[in-house]
């Protein structure tokens, strides 16, 4: 049942709340946040909200750019992480305007709601229900530089091989061996478990978490399926809560696709399923994999606009460093039953009919969730409603380990984009999936590739370290 004002001024008075603080998200995807004492708190700030500047955040609005945020009840939680007893909301941008404000089209959370509406008005589904697996690292230390005569970064955790000779208890895992790794070598097993609990707490269910297969410290932990909207805060949630739990032990999380150079990068593989009334839309005995025509048109829609997912699903530079051959990241656009190398793979695992699903295993945690769950539901839909075939298409299924493929049959299959560049060349030919019904304004696009074109060329300006062992002698 959704809160009311008053629920949450019970609140504040029961749990004697100093401190109430508003989360927004920007376009990068990140939290950012404005704090008001709990004693000037009322009904009003709840209808009103607080106002704030909105270009700070990212988005380049027709519009002034004075914004006004409106929290949202039903998120509303006790934040674990402040020493002062603050009470967190996330909210809702809205633009300033009479007699009513109205909802800000290019804010995050407004672009999933709109995703959402144009699925239910299609007659398709009106349930999306989502599962993110979270691939981070954790690290003893990590520090970085970028100056003008000097560009760097190290990081180091003492369960890496490399600190074999000096690490001393003989807790080393060797160099791409920490899948399912146990204690004593699963040294961070007690910061992992109170990040689950506290994930829980948040109200997001978790399945599990594990050491990952990168031995410089990767881990993963993955929650059960939720709705779409509640993921997408979720997804904010559990990367918040990553982040400062590690902070407590004293350790620094990162969900950077690649961090550490030959190692398992971290994706975000997202497994996805639509209902319609509580009955699933996927699921059919007779179909492959036992997946209905409808699963195989949204795989189709996936994989025919998937050069311009990845704009904004691996929005990163860093991205196409782990989208390489030879590390479980996929690299082939195709779709398979339980092959990690295809970019759709469809988990052999799932057998109940309510549970039959896929897994889109290219994104990663750069991305800004809410955009990137809304566009791959927005490419998806597409693919129903013009009922592409990914088999008529070339797409698979590829019931093979397509990394071992020879070379004239690897040269016959469709690839990812290998830059960000080229991906956000495909985002601008081949958006009108997105814009469908308005669910992504068409400045919204126009801003995020302005933003990201730019931030291409600053990181290509700037001299790499390897060009020197490369270069600097010729």
């Amino acid at each position: 049942m959704a809160r009311t004002a008053q629920d949450i001024m019970k609140l504040i008075r029961d749990e004697d709340i100093k401190m109430v603080d508003f989360k927004v998200v920007d376009i990068n995807g990140q939290f950012r946040h404005v704090t008001i004492p709990a004693v000037h708190f009322n009904e009003e700030t709840m209808v009103n909200g607080i106002g704030f500047d909105a270009s700070n955040y990212g988005y380049a609005v027709v519009e002034k750019s004075d914004m006004v945020y409106i929290p949202d009840l039903d998120t509303a939680a006790i934040d674990p992480f402040c020493e002062i007893k603050t009470l967190s909301m996330i909210g809702n941008a809205m633009i300033i305007d009479y007699p009513e404000n109205r909802p800000l089209a290019q804010y995050p959370r407004n672009i999933v709601a709109a995703a959402k509406k144009y699925m239910q008005d299609s007659g398709i589904a009106d349930t999306m229900l989502i599962l993110p697996e979270f691939e981070f690292y954790l690290f003893d230390q990590v520090g970085w530089t970028v100056q003008n005569n000097r560009v760097a970064f190290q990081v180091d955790t003492q369960q890496a091989y490399w600190n074999s000779e000096v690490e001393g208890s003989g807790n080393v895992v060797p160099f791409q061996k920490n899948y399912h790794i146990a204690k004593p070598l699963d040294t961070t097993y007690e910061c992992r478990s109170e990040m689950c609990m506290e994930i829980e707490k948040a109200g997001i269910p978790v399945k599990y978490h594990h050491p990952e297969v990168g031995g410089a410290g990767q881990f993963e932990i993955e929650p059960l399926l939720c709705e779409l909207e509640k993921m997408a805060d979720g997804t904010m949630m559990v990367k918040y809560i990553i982040h400062n739990v590690a902070r407590k032990y004293g350790l620094t999380a990162t969900l950077m696709p690649k961090p550490v150079y030959g190692e398992a990068g971290s994706g975000m593989h997202v497994h996805m399923l639509l209902l319609k009334d509580g009955e699933p839309v996927f699921s059919d005995d007779n179909g492959y994999s036992h997946l209905s025509k409808e699963a195989h048109w949204f795989m189709g829609g996936l994989l025919k606009h998937i050069a311009s997912l990845c704009a904004i699903t691996n929005p990163s530079t860093n991205s196409f460093k782990r989208l390489v051959p030879g590390f479980e990241a996929p690299v082939t656009v195709g779709y398979a039953t339980s092959n990690r190398s295809a970019v759709i793979r469809i988990p052999a695992y799932a057998k109940s009919p309510k549970l039959r699903r896929f897994e889109l295993r290219n994104p990663d945690a750069t991305c800004n969730p809410y955009f990137a769950y809304a566009a791959i539901l927005m490419a998806g839909l597409d693919g129903i409603k013009n009922r592409i075939d990914p088999h008529a298409n070339g797409w698979g299924p590829y019931d093979m380990n397509l990394f071992e493929l020879p070379p004239e049959e690897k040269a016959k299959l469709h690839q990812l984009p290998t830059r960000l560049e080229d991906a956000l060349d495909a985002l601008e030919a081949d958006h009108d999936y997105l814009t469908a019904g308005g669910v992504f304004p068409e400045e919204l696009i126009r801003n995020f590739l302005k933003t990201k074109r730019a931030e291409c060329a600053e990181l290509s300006r700037i001299p790499h370290p390897a060009e020197f062992e490369k270069y600097f002698n010729l």
